[in-house]
């Protein structure tokens, strides 16, 4: 085998797809800039014990660990950067009122979460902590939506629920882990043989709850049917108002609801959503609500947010055309070079071609050239 293969699922970016994503990366970084989000940039690596801790936990198996040659202790490559972020917002930030937190950077994961997907993704998310309103879901949706059109997405529809729903349905249900464990299984599968068996125990209103949570996928009568169905727990009554309200601000957009999903069950706690585009076969964006995310750094504060990987965004929207620029030839002349650098300084990409290398340009649409003009350089279009 070639010393220079590289591993599994992991691949460099060649020009054309890196001039899209870093594009794309800009738009979105400005877009989130807009909704008044400050950048941040946390560390690759970190004391695993930090990565790994609180809702980190679930990412063990997705983390590479080492061995730090300075210390001795265990580090680890982060797998996701939400984790760090609470972290920041938790010591280094410490603030009373509301904090709004974005970034951009790659990940790595043991595996890859997908057939064809990258184990280095690179994650772009926003967070707004100290707000437990719905207010604060209902920016991050909209923000992760912007971010979606900023990249050219076309028609993306969004699927809505709430972690809190099962939660109220199991509370003081399940007497073990184990069993726990069975009854997600059989939801995510949509298994209602499954469900019955595991739930002959359960109080009945609760165990038809459950069996009922399997067929609420669809459209927004999901949630009247949902009324009419799910026992009439506080909780439940609270989510579906919730999601009611959340889908009341896309009219017109696609909007759908999947009451039984389970995708991050142990780390959302309240209204969750995924935002899907044709031709991705997964969703393109999730998020929500996870406000238990800073207790383990000390401080619990509200906490919704949303992450998306550029590299599988760049893979479903049209490739932008290339970027008009200024050919010049290769000269010791000191008008010329002036007359570059201040084209350069007004913005304007100049590629200087050199001897015997005229046809070699592929990123870049040159339109105009720089010629001579009596005695004076001078932009002209190119015929």
């Amino acid at each position: 085998m070639s010393a220079w293969v590289l591993p599994d699922h992991i691949a460099d970016i060649l020009p054309s797809e890196a001039r899209h994503i870093e594009e794309i990366r800009r738009d979105l970084l400005d877009t989130a800039r807009s909704y008044g989000y400050e950048l941040v940039m946390p560390p690759l690596l970190e004391h695993l014990e930090s990565l790994l801790s609180g809702a980190g936990e679930a990412l063990d198996l997705q983390t590479f660990k080492l061995v730090d040659q300075l210390s001795g202790r265990m580090l680890g490559l982060r797998a996701d950067c939400t984790p760090q972020v609470a972290r920041i917002d938790a010591h280094l930030l410490n603030r009373s009122g509301v904090t709004r937190l974005c970034y951009c950077g790659p990940v790595l994961h043991t595996r890859s979460g997908a057939p064809h997907a990258s184990r280095e993704p690179l994650q772009l998310g926003a967070e707004i902590y100290g707000h437990a309103g719905l207010e604060a879901d209902i920016e991050v949706l909209k923000l992760a939506y912007d971010c979606l059109k900023a990249a050219n997405v076309v028609a993306p529809s969004v699927d809505l629920a709430d972690a809190r729903l099962l939660k109220a349905l199991l509370q003081d249900a399940c007497s073990s882990v184990t069993q726990l464990a069975a009854v997600h299984a059989a939801l995510a599968a949509k298994d209602s043989a499954e469900l019955r068996s595991l739930s002959r125990d359960f109080p009945e209103t609760l165990r038809q709850g459950l069996l009922a949570l399997i067929q609420l996928y669809g459209d927004e009568h999901v949630l009247q049917e949902a009324e009419k169905v799910l026992p009439p727990i506080p909780a439940v009554h609270e989510a579906l108002q919730n999601l009611k309200q959340l889908a009341a601000h896309w009219e017109g957009a696609n909007v759908t609801f999947d009451l039984a999903d389970l995708r991050g069950y142990a780390y959302y706690t309240g209204a969750r959503f995924a935002i899907y585009a044709p031709g991705a076969s997964d969703a393109l964006v999730r998020g929500g609500r996870y406000d238990e995310v800073g207790a383990i750094f000390g401080r619990n504060r509200p906490a919704a947010g949303f992450s998306l990987d550029l590299k599988t965004l760049v893979s479903v929207v049209a490739p932008r055309p290339l970027q008009a620029a200024v050919r010049a030839s290769w000269r010791n002349d000191a008008n010329l070079s002036a007359a570059i650098a201040a084209l350069r300084a007004q913005g304007e990409i100049v590629l200087c071609v050199l001897p015997g290398h005229e046809s070699q340009v592929d990123e870049f649409h040159c339109d105009r050239e720089l010629i001579e003009v009596a005695g004076q350089w001078v932009v002209q279009a190119i015929h």
